[in-house]
């Protein structure tokens, strides 16, 4: 579809005749994010480990009009990660947007912590993020060069522990860590090319993952029905991504307005 001078589809839609591809697209920030994308016209390749929850997802985008493809992989293996982004390619045509955001987390000291879980954490939340993102960028910067918005988009999602270390979090902290000096680097390597680099980082957030640790609220002092929702988040994604070509959102924090720390 074409587009208009205000850089949306004739449809009147910011991402008509676009691709996204959305890790950890199975619940929470991911499938609240992949959603969000559909509304606004993209076709979206949900990403994730959980084939009956991508099924569902993608019932419900197709419902209300949209066009998704459900993609099953556990981006923890190097060559799956890379292979998603290629089916993605070959099923919806191109890719506009990629959001990295699949990612573990297991909280404790590093005394008490667990290796296998410091091991899970690297590989989903960092060495993921690399594999998905090499393996996107030529496309993306196709995607700037030729496609109807003028630019393309990789999000990462980080989180507050990106910023702040805490007792209890270096391992997840430091994983963070890296994801933004990863973004800000491939951000200084692509943005003359038309690909924007953009990091949103939640504070804490009701999702599956945070809902299982109990200790996160006592951490925070801040009670469940405080915290933010999945689809806070996707809304700061969806605003990075559908910026005027000429507009980098390059990184937003979003936290619980309770929360002090």
């Amino acid at each position: 579809m074409g587009v208009n001078e205000t850089g949306a589809g004739a449809d009147g839609l910011p991402l008509s005749g676009c691709a996204a591809l959305v890790t950890g697209a199975s619940s929470g920030i991911g499938a609240a994010t992949a959603l969000a994308l559909a509304r606004q016209g993209a076709g979206v390749a949900l990403v994730a480990r959980r084939t009956e929850r991508l099924a569902e997802l993608t019932s419900e985008i197709e419902g209300f009009g949209g066009t998704s493809v459900a993609i099953t992989a556990d981006l923890i293996d190097a060559g799956q990660a890379r292979q998603a982004v290629g089916d993605a390619v070959r099923r919806l045509g191109r890719l506009d947007v990629l959001v990295n955001n699949a990612g573990y987390a297991a909280l404790d000291t590093l005394e008490d912590g667990d290796p296998k879980d410091w091991e899970r954490m690297i590989d989903l939340n960092l060495k993921a993020v690399l594999h998905t993102s090499h393996a996107a960028l030529p496309h993306l910067l196709r995607a700037a060069a030729e496609g109807p918005r003028g630019v393309a988009d990789l999000v990462a999602v980080s989180s507050v522990a990106g910023r702040v270390a805490r007792r209890g979090n270096g391992v997840y902290s430091a994983t963070k860590h890296a994801v933004g000096a990863f973004g800000e680097a491939l951000r200084q390597e692509v943005g003359r090319r038309g690909v924007r680099v953009g990091l949103v980082e939640p504070g804490v957030t009701a999702t599956e993952m945070t809902s299982e640790d109990t200790r996160l609220a006592t951490a925070f002092d801040l009670p469940k029905n405080l915290w933010l929702r999945a689809e806070d988040i996707a809304r700061a994604i969806l605003f990075v991504v559908t910026q005027p070509a000429h507009a980098a959102v390059n990184e937003i924090m979003v936290r619980p307005t309770y929360q002090d720390r």
